[in-house]
């Protein structure tokens, strides 16, 4: 049970829209504990709760104010211990986000360190002299848009945040802020989480010589929503002293038992070879990337992905998700790859839960849910409101989850929730599929089932098959072979050489070693003996 973490599924709640308990509009933790039945019940191994510490919530607790406790917003200290109580009763692991790159604004170190150039938190944070010109040190750019450098007119001298004005970033090149970071870490672990996902864990150190970052090296035809992406970002993050903190990091974790850490890897250039340094020898135990987190829907796409991550890091663990709280649902991103909203949504569950690697679901995409359209009016994330029409950040995939349409919000609260629960979403709700035998949410309770009990599926090595387009074809370990029609359009797959039982088939027919497979169509079969696969 030490690595129970290894080809685990992990079900990722966002606090704030998951349940309401008090009828303030907001979910919190009591209302998560009261739900987590639901989440057992799907069968997946662990939940991961997005911020829940104390927090201004200008980036909806990714300012992090006090590291050591419980924001109002969500409840106390004591409902996150009747929360982890009654996880580890339904067998249900618990992770909880952490955020060590920056700070709040408003947190009392920040405070503190912006007051004079000598005070003892004076260089907690990353503090720089103007250039000559009173321009910023260097050309480094926020995630949020513009300069990442924002200039105190108290210490006379620009700190850094590579997201908000309101997030600086903590100076890990001091030791003390390392020790400190580490320390929190230790007070969750010792209330019983069992695991942390590290939020922006490529961030942590920046260039102590602050040399500016070039340009991206791949040529760009015209200026993107987001400069941020015209950067190559090889001296404002990435740095080679973040694999040794990771180690310290590590050998916390190791102190304590049956513990994990996953990193997101916040990259855009060779994220998936990034991946495999951050995992290898005593660092992270797992790391996820942006890559299968938007598109292509592609089998070509998907097959790169897995070779290169197991090519370049054979002792590495990934963890893959197709949807996440940063990023537009699939079932909205791939909807021209589908048949229907169901059918995508089944499929997609099915392949996610046949890799390789340790998987993550995000809550409602077991519901086949879709992303919200939303009102500017109606926006909270500064990334929507920012670069709005462009880009409508991230709000549509974070509104409530829907429990049951015949309640008002779709179950989530009695009053008036922190972002709407539009129709499109409603149709989705949990309580109209749970007694439909071929709804989604069966579906992925199916595969969640089939995923656990399948040694090849948990920790089984991948072999492609040289398949053509729109045909993904693989198989695990030795006798799990799987078949993917990632299209909308009919496809026809000829087997052979083998014997095949069937393990699962979803819109599929096995004819006389002939696979025909409907749009969006999944076949698992148990194989004996050497098995060809060709279409």
């Amino acid at each position: 049970m030490n690595e129970w973490w290894r080809g685990a599924v992990t079900y990722q709640i966002y606090p704030r829209s998951f349940q309401d308990s008090n009828n303030d509009g907001i979910g919190d933790l009591a209302g998560i504990t009261e739900r987590l039945p639901y989440v057992a019940d799907l069968g997946v191994d662990a939940i991961w709760l997005s911020p829940i510490f104390t927090s201004p919530m200008l980036d909806m607790g990714y300012d992090v104010s006090n590291y050591t406790d419980i924001d109002p917003t969500f409840g106390t200290l004591a409902d996150f211990e009747q929360l982890i109580a009654r996880a580890h009763e339904l067998g249900l692991k618990v992770i909880i986000d952490q955020v060590l790159s920056h700070s709040s604004s408003e947190h009392p170190f920040f405070k503190e360190s912006r007051q004079n150039r000598t005070n003892p938190k004076a260089d907690w944070y990353i503090w720089a002299d103007p250039q000559h010109d009173g321009s910023p040190p260097n050309n480094w750019l926020s995630v949020f848009g513009g300069g990442a450098w924002q200039w105190d007119s108290r210490r006379h001298q620009y700190y850094l945040h590579n997201f908000l004005v309101e997030q600086p970033d903590f100076n890990f090149h001091n030791p003390a802020v390392q020790d400190w970071l580490l320390s929190t870490m230790r007070f969750w672990l010792e209330r019983g989480v069992d695991g942390f996902r590290l939020d922006t864990v490529n961030f942590y150190f920046h260039d102590a010589l602050l040399r500016s970052d070039p340009a991206d090296f791949r040529r760009k035809e015209k200026p993107e929503w987001n400069p941020y992406s015209m950067q190559y970002h090889i001296f404002s993050k990435n740095q080679p002293e973040n694999l040794v903190f990771l180690e310290r990091m590590r050998a916390l974790l190791d102190e304590f038992e049956a513990r994990t850490m996953v990193g997101e890897m916040g990259e855009d250039h060779h994220p998936i070879r990034m991946m495999g340094e951050y995992t290898s020898g005593k660092r992270l135990h797992m790391c996820y990337s942006f890559e299968m987190l938007k598109d292509p829907f592609s089998a070509a796409h998907f097959r790169k992905l897995i070779d290169e991550f197991y090519t370049g890091a054979p002792h590495g663990w990934p963890c893959w998700a197709f949807s996440n709280h940063d990023v537009v649902r699939h079932a909205t991103r791939w909807k021209q790859y589908g048949v229907s909203n169901e059918a995508l949504a089944k499929q997609a569950g099915a392949l996610l839960l046949s890799l390789q690697g340790s998987i993550c679901i995000y809550e409602g995409e077991e519901l086949g849910q879709t992303e919200s359209d939303l009102e500017y009016s109606e926006l909270t994330d500064p990334q929507g409101l920012r670069f709005w029409p462009e880009n409508k950040g991230r709000d549509g995939c974070r509104t409530p989850m829907t429990w049951d349409a015949n309640q008002p919000n779709a179950g989530f609260s009695s009053t008036k929730p922190w972002l709407p629960v539009k129709p499109e979403q409603v149709a989705h709700s949990a309580a109209q599929q749970a007694d439909n035998p071929n709804s989604v949410l069966n579906f992925y309770k199916r595969m969640l089932r089939l995923r656990k009990a399948s040694a090849p599926l948990k920790q089984g090595a991948t072999h492609f098959f040289a398949t053509q387009e729109p045909i993904l074809a693989f198989k695990r370990g030795s006798d799990l072979l799987c078949v993917f029609n990632l299209s909308p359009t009919v496809q026809h797959v000829k087997l052979s050489g083998g014997q095949v039982t069937e393990v699962l088939l979803e819109a599929a027919q096995l004819v006389d070693g002939r696979l025909n497979l409907a749009g969006n169509g999944v076949a698992l079969f148990q194989v004996t003996d050497e098995v060809a696969v060709s279409n």
